[in-house]
């Protein structure tokens, strides 16, 4: 059993944002990039399925979407945690595209590639877009279960059982393999890389890969290719200062009712 796990690089929480001159995007220079967090959970599930199912090989898929970035990075952590190798689709083309041109990026690739499971974090946090996992499959005409947090792997009647939580309930969806999930917090809890871990991820291999090896017309990736454009970014508001309402309890109380009514009109 073969398994392909999807992953994108992406600022840390904890990074301040600045952006450009033309507010259409981010600055990237000097900020700390980070494996996506939900991506993590999707590369733990390839491990455990691995382990429990003794499949063949878990191989880490990556896209780099601007220059500045090195996904190079979070491959080999993803190698360091247990991944037996990693392909980094890196082309002056594929990069300024949108979620339908990642896709249309890791689907082309993924063509080339054997395998039986696909898995991507739900949404990445950066944009909180929810969509390529989704749109690869859409590509490749697999079926897919989105936001997963249990998942079954059944390899001799080939097929996957995943569940999800939907409002008042869990949802159970049984698929045949080949099949994509995108995985949700709860589906396990990540492995730190060991440090004989990240010495071997050093000697295992980290391939890259350009448009001509997955065989695209640089008109339908990219900017060329996106279908949708950023006309602006903009911070979200400063938020006002707090006010403390001196005075003993009743008349704090009466102030603040008055307040909330007459200025904050929420009462």
């Amino acid at each position: 059993m073969k398994l392909i796990v999807c992953i994108k690089q992406v600022p840390a929480t904890e990074s301040k944002l600045v952006l450009t001159r033309n507010g259409t995007d981010i600055e990237r220079a000097g900020l700390n990039f980070v494996m996506n967090p939900y991506d993590e959970f999707a590369v733990e599930e390839a491990l455990r399925i691995k382990e429990r199912l003794g499949a063949e090989d878990v191989t880490a898929l990556s896209l780099r979407p601007h220059a500045a970035q090195k996904p190079e990075e979070a491959l080999r952590t993803c190698l360091a945690m247990g991944a037996d190798k990693a392909i980094l689709l890196s082309d002056p083309a594929f990069e300024g595209g949108d979620s339908y041109t990642t896709a249309l990026v890791l689907a082309a690739a993924l063509r080339c590639l054997p395998f039986d499971l696909l898995l991507f974090g739900k949404q990445a946090v950066d944009d909180d877009g929810g969509a390529v996992g989704i749109q690869v499959a859409e590509l490749l005409g697999l079926p897919h279960v989105a936001v997963v947090n249990k998942l079954e792997v059944d390899t001799q009647s080939r097929c996957i059982v995943a569940h999800r939580q939907i409002e008042g309930g869990v949802e159970v969806v049984e698929a045949p393999l080949p099949s994509l999930i995108t995985c949700q917090k709860g589906l396990n809890e990540p492995r730190y890389p060991s440090l004989p871990g990240i010495m071997k991820a050093k000697q295992k291999p980290l391939e890259i890969w350009n448009r001509d090896r997955i065989g695209l017309e640089p008109t339908a990736i990219g900017v060329a290719g996106a279908k949708v454009n950023v006309v602006r970014l903009e911070s979200p508001p400063a938020r006002p200062a707090g006010r403390i309402i001196s005075g003993d309890a009743v008349a704090a109380v009466q102030e603040l009712v008055r307040l909330l009514h007459e200025e904050a009109k929420v009462i």
